[in-house]
């Protein structure tokens, strides 16, 4: 469920150590203020994440222009964070916020124009690496210190990486367990063994890898490898309340609530090139619906002046209003992004293609995205990889273009060759204001197509751990992925392999093919660009026959925020606003 990358520099055949650059997407405000033309998915332009120089890994951040220090700035979103402890955190909207109290080894660094770098943040530079991308090195600031005044030291990096072995870390991503060598046997450092292929000699970590990874560096930029102190890991109980080495420490927090982070008296700027840190404070308010911070965006009074969001965007109920009103599109980010939302099959509960093929051919796409907002908000997606990811293959297998509104009749015929006619669905979707209306016109469409749809609205905090164990009880559920970097790999592997299958995994279909697993391989182990690229989405439209999930669409988003915050910058790394950036105006 991370929204960011994973293999593109092995699957286009970059020379490991090569000054490289990923591809993100990009379209800034399109259409101009006071317009309401949609930016088009498939017309986004690409930005680069280019591999920065250790001279481009120091601080301070670089500068916003008209930036003033002072100030609070505050949020209005949907939901509480479910994970702070790094190994757990596996969501960008966790990742977009925690930030500015969490670091790691690598991180993008933003410029007040948007483009983006990956350099060192608690590191020296983005890495040395030897072996043709088989081992990486990794060299320890001077002066970087945890909230409490003690140096951040290369024990704790250590420790970071081998307690992702532990047993209660279910949650986050599983990169270093499967790339590390004799990491399919170790159970982590609380019985006082140290992983072998993670040496430490003086303030340098090295990390050997089973096989190559040229995009290791990029891994690590991830918010689930900041960097836990030894001293202070509480195990479990870390997840709600983090140490911080980064500019701002949480000063307290209200579960469900809200969420206060004040300043880190111990930050030194000049070891950090990604955060300016401007504000005093930052106030997180949790539980507000769309609607409800649109409108107050819309009002645009007191504290609301201060006012961003993270997770919520412009309320399809707004968004004409909003976007056609040159005063107040001045004050929305808007981005293409690289996410496919789609609704995963559970591939254990219904095991007929047939009938899985049928949920797609009866899916509402066109009524869906018009409860969305239409065109300024969403593009139907019709592939699990996204036209702005590498790997991308154009393809339409259950006509969603020629029939946007669905084919029930051909959804029937399948379900009568199945003999599955009056197929009960349990679908599951994250509860908000607007997906009771999805659910409605779901509903309506399965129901027409001949299944008995049973829809049920799950707690948005919680729901990705609940759908994430294998024993769930639901047959679709609404999910979402983006890339961990530019990559088909980032896409199909982590959701679509069958080595991924677990409780707490992301491979939410629970899809275990072989033909599947062997074209991920494959493609994987492909070192031509061009080649690489294909395969991938050749995997893509194999598991589409496979009818593992229905894609929904591609969003374009749409961040709102008051008239007194400065600096709200897209971050392509971390597919997010650049909370790091941001100002309170005077």
């Amino acid at each position: 469920m991370s929204f960011s990358r994973r293999n593109f520099l092995i699957a286009t055949g970059v020379a490991a150590g090569a000054s490289t650059v990923l591809s993100a997407c990009s379209s800034g405000n399109a259409g101009g203020a006071g317009s309401n033309k949609a930016p088009s998915v498939d017309k986004a332009k690409a930005a680069t994440i280019a591999i920065g120089t250790k001279a481009d890994s120091t601080g301070p951040a670089p500068e916003v222009p008209g930036a003033r220090k002072g100030g609070t700035i505050y949020t209005l979103d949907q939901i509480d964070w479910d994970h702070l402890d790094p190994a757990q955190l596996y969501s960008s909207y966790e990742g977009a916020c925690s930030v500015l109290f969490l670091r790691g080894l690598t991180g993008y660094k933003v410029d007040s124009k948007g483009n983006t770098t990956l350099v060192g943040d608690l590191a020296t530079d983005a890495g040395t690496v030897k072996d043709g991308g088989k081992t990486w090195s990794f060299t320890l600031k001077d002066n970087v210190k945890w909230e409490d005044g003690a140096d951040v030291t290369i024990a704790d990096v250590r420790w970071t990486f081998e307690r992702l072995f532990a047993k209660f870390v279910t949650q986050g991503p599983r990169y270093p367990q499967s790339w590390l060598a004799g990491g399919d046997k170790y159970k982590g450092p609380y019985e006082g063994k140290h992983l072998k292929s993670i040496e430490v000699d003086g303030k340098t970590i090295t990390f050997k890898l089973k096989e190559a990874h040229a995009d290791f560096n990029f891994m690590l930029a991830m918010r689930g490898f900041s960097i836990v102190p030894k001293k202070h890991d509480t195990k479990e109980k870390y997840d709600k309340r983090p140490f911080s080495c980064g500019p701002y420490k949480i000063a307290n927090r209200s579960i469900g609530k809200s969420a206060s982070l004040v300043r880190n008296e111990h930050w030194v700027a000049e070891t950090d090139p990604i955060r300016n840190a401007y504000p005093d404070k930052f106030e997180f308010q949790f539980g507000f619906q769309s609607l409800a911070s649109t409108d107050r965006y819309i009002a645009d009074k007191g504290n609301d002046q201060y006012t961003l969001s993270v997770l919520n965007e412009v309320a399809a109920e707004r968004i004409q209003k909003v976007m056609t009103d040159a005063t107040l599109k001045q004050r929305v980010l808007t981005q293409v992004d690289t996410t496919c939302y789609y609704f995963a099959i559970n591939t254990t509960r219904v095991k007929d293609v047939k009938v899985r093929q049928a949920l797609n051919y009866a899916w509402p796409s066109q009524q869906l995205k018009q409860i969305r907002g239409g065109s300024l908000s969403t593009a139907t997606a019709t592939t699990i990889i996204s036209p702005l990811t590498p790997g991308h293959k154009d393809f339409d297998l259950y006509g969603k273009k020629t029939k946007p509104m669905g084919d029930p009749d051909k959804a029937k015929a399948l379900l009568k060759e199945a003999g599955k006619e009056g197929q009960r669905i349990v679908v599951a979707m994250q509860q908000s204001d607007n997906s009771v209306k999805q659910a409605v016109a779901i509903k309506t469409a399965l129901t027409k197509a001949g299944f008995t749809p049973v829809l049920k609205q799950v707690d948005k905090t919680s729901f990705y751990s609940q759908i994430g164990q294998l024993d769930n009880e639901y047959d679709m559920f609404a999910a979402g992925w983006g890339p961990d970097w530019p990559a088909g790999y980032a896409v199909i592997q982590p959701c679509f392999d069958g080595s991924q299958i677990a409780d707490g995994g992301v491979n939410w279909p629970q899809l275990n093919n072989t033909s599947v697993n062997k074209a991920i391989a494959a493609a994987t182990a492909e070192t031509d660009a061009d080649k690489a690229t294909k395969m991938w989405g050749d995997v893509d439209e194999q598991i589409m026959r496979l009818a593992a999930v229905v894609p929904d669409y591609n969003p374009i988003r749409n961040y709102f925020y008051g008239s007194k915050v400065g600096g709200v910058i897209y971050d392509s790394g971390n597919t997010c606003i650049a909370l790091g950036k941001v100002f309170a105006k005077a």
